[in-house]
């Protein structure tokens, strides 16, 4: 980080967006994009038909409200469950099922979670979270919340689903800068799911050594023993061995070496 850089509360509601973003993009195998401009409010509200909000708090307090439309929440319910294989016969159908609303306060916790750990690398704070609440609610009502900051910056920011479905993210927080006094280095960022990945392929590569190195082995194993060499015998046949001569040979051959040992 370079020491002129100032981070304001537009940077930070960027990476709470981006957050957003990537975390439903990756649960639901869709895209969900945000849109480029930022709309400057006065109050954050739960507006219908399904609203989630979080309060955090620590280097900075504030508040975060995601407006779901029913088209929107329903997409990405069944988009996440389909992804995590639940067959499609089973999922519900409406905004105000318990089950979409379950889901998607599992969703805002893991889109904080991820926010929240940007935070602490890259602004080299700590914040935490409240546990997220959803809400279904009428087309009549409005529901403000009141986070108790001291000077409080509110924005609202779009977003879309694939199938072109909107829903908007409202953002609080203190007006504050995070102004960097020193550089520093990030620590690198890093995907666990690419580490196991990494990890498999490398772990499946020494498998393939070690199965390779058996297999010689076994080959070395099966080849046959090379044939020791065997004292040269004289195979007599015994037809020769009735033979006058022979014997004479054979009887002088006994007498020498008889008398050579003294008997």
């Amino acid at each position: 980080m370079n020491s002129a850089q100032i981070v304001t509360t537009d940077d930070i509601l960027l990476k709470l967006c981006h957050s957003v973003s990537h975390v439903l993009s990756s649960t639901s195998a869709s895209q969900v994009t945000h849109a480029g401009m930022v709309q400057t409010i006065n109050r954050t509200r739960l507006k219908p038909d399904l609203g989630c909000f979080s309060i955090f708090d620590g280097g900075f307090s504030g508040l975060v409200i995601i407006n779901f439309s029913a088209e929107a929440a329903i997409e990405i319910y069944r988009r996440y469950m389909i992804n995590m294989g639940m067959p499609e016969t089973e999922l519900a159908f409406t905004h105000t099922s318990d089950d979409v609303g379950n889901v998607m306060g599992e969703l805002m916790n893991q889109i904080l979670g991820d926010f929240i750990g940007k935070v602490s690398k890259e602004l080299q704070t700590s914040i935490s979270q409240s546990q997220p609440k959803m809400l279904t609610i009428n087309k009549e009502l409005t529901i403000s919340i009141d986070a108790n900051l001291d000077n409080p910056v509110a924005r609202r920011v779009s977003f879309r689903t694939q199938s072109n479905h909107i829903f908007y993210l409202e953002f609080a927080m203190d007006n504050t800068e995070f102004i960097a006094s020193a550089e520093f280095e990030m620590d690198e960022e890093f995907d666990p799911d690419s580490l196991l990945e990494q990890h498999g392929s490398s772990l499946a590569e020494h498998k393939k050594k070690a199965n390779k190195a058996r297999k010689a082995s076994k080959k070395v194993a099966s080849k046959p023993a090379a044939a020791s060499p065997k004292k040269a015998t004289l195979a007599v046949k015994p037809d020769r061995l009735n033979n006058p001569e022979v014997k004479g040979i054979v009887a002088d051959d006994a007498d020498d070496l008889l008398s050579e040992l003294g008997l």
